[in-house]
C-alpha cells in the first residue's frame, strides 16, 4: 500500500467515526441523563 491510500483510508475512516457520534449523540438527545448533566452547571451546593 501506498502511503496516499493510508492518507485517503484513515481520512475516510476518521469521517465515518465523527458522523457515527454526531447521529448518536443527536438520536439520544432526550435521554435522562443528557438531561441531567446539563443542568449540571446550574446546581449550587
Amino acid at each position: 500500500m501506498e502511503i496516499t491510500t493510508l492518507r485517503v483510508l484513515a481520512t475516510v475512516v476518521s469521517f465515518l467515526v465523527f458522523v457515527g457520534i454526531a447521529v448518536w449523540a443527536w438520536r439520544n438527545r432526550d435521554s435522562s441523563g443528557f438531561k441531567e448533566a446539563e443542568s449540571l452547571p446550574f446546581i449550587e451546593d
